[in-house]
């Protein structure tokens, strides 16, 4: 099993913003130092607490900060952009990076940002079908391109110049186009076995319950089977929230807290969801689906669904988990603000150099 890094990230609004930033882009620095496989980095523009407003911008501070680590969009939300917005931006992306970038792409869930771009009374999910679907075609197509459909219209068929390179978007390096992933969320989800029918892969969220989780690869398996691709749950990838460190009580203290970063983290991300999506949207921090509702909190949250100890316990908790939730190829360190410097950076090398080599040798027997 291999090792990723994701970040939102979220961090406490009274916390200075030039600070915050340079403290995401370390940490994954440090993921690329410490040989962590591939970094997402998700965006919102309208999030004090969510702070980083394009991830693609973000992700160019990165390019020569970093020399073996995959960088990735976690997620483009496809709604907010015009298809040429998203086609020619990536297209350059992928060159600068030389092919080490991942596509992440959805339709956004922060209800500010559907607000501000005017997609609160739409069908989102449509929108991001349709923008994806004609960012796809303008790559594997030819200026002008005429693609019309019910939300955007692409075309530089008045203004062509071919001669000159006026009028065409730029393709990316890897061919026909860079990998891409989606976020899940929903239990039981139709739209994973939909994104797997055309080889996308997937990432499951840090906040949903594992048993939830444990519903997100049998549809991936499923739509990898529809299309005709070989079956690989390894291409899944699980996003945790993990506390390790040398001292096992200083990792439970730190990541166990209503007050700690972690604590501050699912207490944001809790009221969002309430606000946004109601009860249906709470479900998925219950640790069983017929769990009152009244019994869901921050602390809750925390004892069932945040992974901390020293590094033997990290281990224990990492493989019951994967044991509950299935095989996947990728788990994903979710980054958390950094509270405690030195805490937090020793957490993520300690993942690297001891927890997932005592992993992988647990589940090489």
């Amino acid at each position: 099993m291999k090792l990723g890094f994701f970040t939102q990230p979220v961090h406490p609004i009274t916390r200075d913003y030039r600070e915050i930033l340079k403290e995401d882009q370390d940490a994954v620095i440090l993921a690329d130092e410490l040989g962590y496989c591939e970094a997402f980095v998700g965006e919102h523009m309208t999030d004090l607490a969510e702070p980083i407003t394009s991830c693609l911008v973000f992700l160019a501070t990165l390019i020569d900060k970093t020399s073996q680590i995959k960088l990735a969009t976690g997620v483009i939300n496809m709604p907010s952009y015009h298809p040429v917005h998203v086609a020619a931006q990536v297209a350059m992306m992928d060159h600068l990076l030389d092919g080490r970038f991942l596509m992440g792409i959805g339709p956004g869930g922060l209800p500010s940002d559907i607000e501000v771009f005017g997609n609160l009374d739409l069908d989102k999910n449509e929108k991001m079908v349709e923008a994806i679907d004609q960012v796809l075609a303008i790559w594997s197509g030819e200026a002008p391109y005429n693609l019309e459909g019910k939300h955007y219209k692409t075309s530089t068929e008045r203004t062509l110049f071919p001669e000159i390179g006026q009028g065409v978007v730029k393709k990316p390096l890897q061919q026909p186009h860079p990998p891409i992933v989606f976020t899940a969320l929903a239990p039981y989800s139709k739209g994973i076995t939909a994104a797997a029918e055309r080889g996308w892969t997937g990432v499951s969220s840090n906040y949903v319950q594992d048993h939830w989780v444990a519903t997100h690869i049998p549809k991936f398996v499923e739509g990898q089977q529809n299309a005709g691709i070989p079956e690989d749950p390894s291409l899944w990838r699980v996003a945790k929230s993990i506390m390790v460190s040398d001292d096992g009580a200083d990792a439970i203290r730190y990541a166990r807290s209503v007050e700690g970063p972690y604590g501050f983290y699912f207490s944001n991300l809790m009221k969002k969801i309430a606000r946004g999506r109601g009860a249906q949207g709470l479900a998925l921090f219950k640790s069983h689906p017929d769990q009152p509702d009244d019994e869901v909190s921050v602390q809750h949250s925390l004892d069932t669904q945040v992974i901390a100890g020293d590094v033997d316990a990290v281990v224990e908790q990492i493989l019951a988990h994967r044991e509950l939730v299935g095989p996947y190829g990728t788990l994903m360190y979710t980054g958390h603000d950094w509270a405690d410097i030195p805490l937090a950076r020793r957490s993520m090398e300690l993942m690297a150099t001891e927890v997932m080599p005592k992993v992988n040798a647990a589940l090489g027997d």
